[in-house]
């Protein structure tokens, strides 16, 4: 088992000891609350006990280990704070454009910096994701689009996976980010796994799932090969990292308050 404390971590949180999950090298954000990225992993970090063991489930003798491929630790946040204004998909209808998708090539915190490898922009959800209770609540809860999109260290010593799931509401993503509990058999996203970058899902892996008012954001993280770190502290740093490339998102909840929803 792994304990997943992050007061060892260099992030650690300047207040009470909880984590303030918004490294200080980032840059382009709007200033948000201080507990706003991942605070269900800062809140519950002294609790967390991760399952070490990667878990699969096969829809079938021949289905590849990395189409039904699950983390080993899950952290949802359920809160959505400073995202209120796109709660609703009515106050945000453009769809993500594939410039969107693919518009962080290169993120980089502290000793980590990582590279855009392959990403992919989907309507059709069910294609990205395995699970039938998951898809039948994509469906009922008006999934529109998935991004997928796989990161590798400089050092080829991780590789991230970051993703984005466009709902029709905050309520329907808290269903779906619920789904993605392990326990509840429902399913997972695909990994995406690009050419010349180590295959994804075959180890242990971490995930960290944030509601970002109508959207799903899901960082899943693991050493390159699955091999398991020693403490989950590692696992949320390069979280953060790869958790860089939503800042997209900022750009359309400023749109939002600023009353243009766009088409």
């Amino acid at each position: 088992m792994i304990e997943a404390r992050d007061t060892g971590s260099p992030d650690a949180a300047r207040e009470g000891g909880e984590r303030d999950f918004w490294p200080e090298e980032k840059s382009g954000r709007r200033t948000p609350p201080p507990k706003l990225l991942f605070g269900a992993v800062a809140a519950l970090a002294a609790v967390i006990v991760a399952v070490v063991a990667v878990l699969l489930f096969t829809g079938g003798d021949e289905a590849p280990a990395e189409k039904t491929a699950l983390p080993g630790a899950y952290a949802p946040d359920y809160n959505g704070e400073g995202f209120s204004e796109i709660a609703n998909r009515s106050a945000d209808r453009r769809a993500i454009t594939e410039g969107e998708a693919a518009s962080a090539k290169n993120l980089k915190s502290g000793a980590y910096s990582f590279t855009l490898a392959e990403s992919a922009l989907t309507s059709d959800c069910k294609s990205a994701t395995w699970g039938a209770r998951l898809h039948a609540d994509l469906a009922k809860f008006g999934c529109s689009q998935i991004v997928r999109s796989a990161y590798v260290s400089g050092d080829k010593k991780h590789v991230g996976q970051f993703i984005v799931i466009n709902m029709e509401t905050a309520e329907g993503v808290k269903q779906i980010l619920r789904d993605l509990q392990r326990e509840t058999g429902a399913g997972w996203v695909t990994p995406l796994n690009a050419p010349g970058v180590p295959a994804f899902g075959s180890g242990f892996s971490a995930a960290y799932a944030k509601t970002y008012g109508h959207y799903a954001v899901i960082t899943w993280v693991e050493r390159a090969g699955g091999e398991q770190p020693p403490s989950l502290n590692e696992m949320i740093d390069v979280s953060l990292v790869i958790e860089g490339a939503a800042d997209f998102l900022y750009g359309r909840l400023d749109l939002a308050s600023d009353g243009r929803p766009g088409e």
